[in-house]
């Protein structure tokens, strides 16, 4: 079987007088080493992108995380300062890109700023800042120049027992590198919970009616995917959905050429 095609979402930035459109390079070995499957990444032009002549060739999208923030006007409340930075154009790419892949049955694995997307995408909300709420742990990374200490392995989640996760890992607590200051708040009408971290702060979730995989979660599994037991597992769950989904299309597309 030909390797399949992952579609990976990128943040727009602007550096040596140009303007990119990039993925951190752990994402992309993660797909490579850990799912076994292509990358392919997604320039953020919003609606002058054809999604569906995209999801015609792709078998999977996966997002990214990001030091961007989902604009707040896409769930209903003013921006401030304190809710960025934003990246408007990763937000009209990545918003549709969702809905369109998960009407289309495509597996979709997102990742930190990928749940937020996904919870937003399916009518949720966020909050922001959440280490000031009472009784909530201080979720970010702590301050230093050492990308291995921001994103240590340090923290308990709770797998739901039956939950699509309990699959990946069984239920009960696992050890992960969740790095993050906003989090789902309102959850999206369509998703449900699969792991929570000691302070209730949802962690990661599924689409309750996708016909394929469809889960985001907040830590950062492509850190340390060859490191780590754990980290390996869902990008290798997520490998088999994209692989299992290319079988399913192969018919199809081999009729149509």
């Amino acid at each position: 079987m030909m390797q399949p095609l992952v579609a990976v979402s990128t943040d727009v930035k602007q550096f040596e007088n140009y303007t990119w459109h990039a993925a951190p390079r752990q994402y992309i070995e993660a797909a490579i080493d850990g799912a076994g499957v292509f990358p392919v990444l997604v320039p953020s032009f919003g609606d002058r992108l054809d999604l569906d002549s995209l999801l015609d060739r792709v078998d999977g999208v996966m997002l990214t995380g990001s030091k961007s923030n989902v604009h707040p006007l896409h769930y209903g409340r003013e921006a401030t300062e304190a809710d960025g930075p934003y990246d408007p154009d990763r937000d009209a790419t990545t918003l549709p890109l969702i809905r369109r892949a998960l009407e289309r049955g495509v597996p979709l694995l997102a990742i930190c700023r990928g749940i937020q997307e996904l919870n937003v995408a399916l009518g949720g909300s966020l909050a922001t800042e959440i280490q000031e709420r009472e009784g909530i742990m201080d979720h970010r990374a702590p301050v230093s120049d050492d990308q291995d200490e921001r994103f240590a392995i340090r923290q308990t989640v709770t797998i739901a027992p039956g939950s699509c996760l309990a699959g990946v890992f069984g239920a009960g607590d696992i050890m992960v590198n969740s790095v993050h200051r906003q989090a789902v708040d309102r959850l999206g009408g369509r998703l449900q919970v699969e792991a929570v971290a000691p302070d209730g702060t949802v962690e990661a979730v599924s689409v309750k009616d996708a016909p394929a995989f469809a889960v985001g979660v907040q830590w950062h599994p492509e850190y340390w995917v060859k490191a780590d037991g754990n980290s390996r597992k869902i990008f290798a769950a997520f490998g088999d959905a994209v692989r299992d989904h290319a079988r399913l299309r192969a018919p199809a597309r081999q009729a149509a050429e």
